[in-house]
Parts: structure tokens; sequence; C-alpha cells
């Protein structure tokens, strides 16, 4: 297993803060989820037709990759799934043209479990994948949501070539309730990139804590997917893009990096 951390993490650092500090801390890759103001990754300077080249270089003279580029698109929101398509197509090709393996997408929104569309989810996602196929690039749907069951996820990907899962272990503990061993077990040969997170209920909320701090079996996880041989990126998804007052990265990313070192 390889090491990362999602920019969702960093909101306020520039290209060179995030890029420096993954190098610094250990990093083997950076998951990209937006960059200071912008969030829509072909928008990122780096990424610009102009600059894309020199990004690729600088990324190779570093040592440390871009495992997958996470997308907002959700394909199981009717109002938005349109518009969804749009942007994850957009990212295939991003992802394409930078050689990066893999995109996230998302049946809804919200990591609880919501209503949604998930005939019309299925039906979009099929079709990207297949689309995908032809630039080299695997779309990997996140165990969120409703997709927090593994047997709600394997009846949504239904096999399809070219698919693949994002286990979030946070959302299918807490939403989910499943253990990282029935996780693993059920999805196994489909989980291609992984988040981690922890943090520990507070009534009806859920309060995100620094790795160990919190009853998240993060351990248990990174067992389960040795047991299914899972050779990919193990990233952390700090959420401080969309909880401001959460500890700054600079602490919690070296506290990760420590935290995985000690397991």
């Amino acid at each position: 297993m390889k090491y990362a951390f999602s920019t969702l993490g960093c909101p306020g650092w520039s290209w060179k803060d995030v890029f420096s500090a993954a190098k610094d801390l250990g990093f083997a890759g950076v998951e990209i989820r937006g960059l200071g103001d912008i969030i829509y990754a072909p928008d990122i300077p780096e990424f610009l037709p102009r600059n894309i080249e020199d990004t690729k270089k600088s990324l190779e003279r570093l040592s440390i990759s871009i495992p997958v580029l996470t997308s907002g698109a959700v394909f199981a929101e009717a109002a938005r799934a349109q518009a969804s398509y749009l942007e994850a197509a957009a990212y295939v090709n991003l992802a394409s043209r930078l050689g990066v393996p893999y995109i996230r997408v998302m049946g809804t929104g919200e990591p609880g479990i919501t209503e949604g569309d998930f005939a019309l989810g299925a039906k979009l996602y099929k079709h990207l994948c297949s689309y995908a196929s032809e630039w080299g690039v695997t779309p990997l749907i996140e165990t969120n949501g409703a997709l927090s069951s593994s047997d709600k996820m394997l009846e949504f990907i239904d096999g399809n070539p070219n698919c693949g899962v994002l286990w979030d272990v946070h959302h299918t503990v807490r939403f989910g309730n499943e253990s990282p061993e029935e996780t693993a077990g059920k999805l196994g040969e489909y989980i291609k990139h992984v988040h981690v997170k922890d943090s520990v209920s507070a009534g009806d909320k859920i309060e995100y804590r620094m790795m160990g701090y919190g009853d998240i079996p993060v351990k248990a996880a990174l067992n389960a997917l040795k047991s299914v041989r899972f050779d990919g990126f193990v990233s952390l998804e700090w959420v401080k893009r969309w909880n401001p007052d959460l500890q700054e990265p600079g602490i919690v990313f070296a506290h990760y990096a420590s935290y995985i070192s000690s397991l």
C-alpha cells in the first residue's frame, strides 16, 4: 500500500505548498480535490493545456503521483445528473492527459443515507465506464450515501467493464454499519482507492478527529486491505474545505504520516 492525502484538507495551500508538504512528510501521492479557491480540477492553472507538460515533469522529479482526480459529479440525483456527466467526462479527459488512472464520482452528494435515482445513476455510470475506457481511465464510484452498503454497491456497478470502487472506510462503518472485514470481503476485487478519516458520534452529529482519536477501525481496515492484496493508495480525506474549524492541515497530515508509520 501507498499513502496520500487529499487537497480537500488544505484549501488554503498553493500548489507549491501541497507538494512540498507531501515530499517532506514522505507521501507517495496527492489526491486532487480542488486547489485554493478552485474546486473544478480542469480550471487549476497547473492543469491548463499550456502548463500540463511542465506539471507532469515536476511531479516526476518529486517522485509524487496523483492517484485520482476527485470530481463532485453525482449520478443518482436527477436534477444534477446531466451536468455531473459532463463534469465527469471532463475529469476523464484531464486524467488521461495527466496520466492519472482514476477519477471519482458519487451516487448522491451527502455522506449519510439519502434518497436517489440509483437506476439512472447506474445507467450513467455504465456509460461513463465505457467512455473512460477509450481514454485509459477508470471511474471509481465512492461508497457514499446509500452506496455505503456493499450489497447496494455491487448491485449498482453490476460487474461493468472498467468499473471500480473508491472505498471510504468511514462511510461504510458509520453509515453502512459494516465492519472493514465485511466490506473488503464483498468489494475486494473492485477496490482501487481508499479514503480514511476518523470521527466520533455526538448525538445525531459526527465530529471529525485526527487519526486514532475517534472510533473508526482504521487498523482493521488496513489489515482487511492486506487480506485482499490491495496495492493502491490509502488517502487521508480531512474535510477542512467543508469544515473550516477543523485542525490545520500541516498538523493533521504530519500526524497521519506518523500514525500510519506506527501501524
